[in-house]
């Protein structure tokens, strides 16, 4: 079985459930760091910051340092700088999203922007939303941190970001760019926090439609765990298989020691 050379690590489903670890999650970050394997973990969630993630994952028992926490947020910020230094932006979304945006140097704006960035917003408004079509409308880019048309919770599948964003969209008649997976956007900046390439790299995560179609357009490999959303019975009329598949991340330690 290959060696790896650094990790991508999902969060929810992955590492945690709710506010419950999920079973092996400590143990397999506790053996990443025994070799002293870089990881990051990679997630789709714009709302929270860097340390609130961390202080979660400690909290749950899984070591973690805010630099080792890579959001879709943040790779939507970088995405931004490469096209824009010092950017005008009208952004809908949370703390993590708002946050990434002004460390990078970017200008949170109501008008004149020169990019319209949607995240996860848990009080959105029809203010918002319109203020935001009137930005893409005047040739603001359109930008979005992740196209999760649902999102689970404790309640039950909600609305996630990709419906808030297809609000704009059908509105304006432009598709926005999505950075968080399954694009490519998210893996390329991902493996460039890491220093590392493609081929030398393991994704792994727990949903086929959005960590393992992410590895798989980026070229990398990648372990399905069976701890979260998909099922391998789901996926097995499919084309493109993950590289490994195993029921929990015990599983994985059990056959594979680097």
């Amino acid at each position: 079985m290959k060696h790896y050379q650094g990790y991508l690590v999902d969060l929810d489903g992955t590492m945690y459930k709710g506010e419950a670890a999920v079973d092996g999650a400590s143990h397999f970050i506790d053996h990443l760091i025994g070799l002293q394997v870089p990881f990051l973990f990679l997630t789709n969630n714009s709302s929270r910051t860097q340390d609130q993630i961390a202080a979660k994952l400690n909290k749950l028992g899984v070591k973690a340092r805010p630099d080792q926490v890579y959001t879709s947020s943040l790779a939507t910020a970088d995405f931004i700088k490469e096209k824009k230094e010092q950017a005008r932006v009208y952004v809908i979304g949370e703390e993590g999203l708002h946050k990434a945006l002004t460390d990078r140097g970017h200008t949170l704006v109501e008008e004149d922007a020169d990019f319209v960035v949607i995240g996860i917003d848990r009080e959105i408004s029809y203010t918002k939303l319109a203020r935001a079509c009137l930005e893409v409308r005047k040739g603001a880019g359109f930008v979005s941190t992740n196209s999760d048309t649902a999102i689970p919770t404790d309640k039950g599948m909600l609305p996630g970001n990709g419906a808030l964003t297809s609000v704009v969209a059908v509105s304006t008649g432009v598709d926005p760019t999505f950075v968080g997976k399954p694009e490519p956007i998210i893996m390329e900046r991902a493996l460039k926090e890491l220093q590392l390439q493609a081929d030398h790299v393991l994704m792994v995560g727990d949903n086929y439609h959005t960590d393992i179609l992410a590895g798989m357009k980026a070229g990398v490999d990648t372990l399905m765990v069976e701890t979260g959303l998909s099922s391998f019975h789901e996926i097995e009329a499919h084309t493109h298989q993950p590289t490994y598949k195993k029921l929990n991340l015990h599983e994985w330690l059990n056959g594979h020691k680097g």
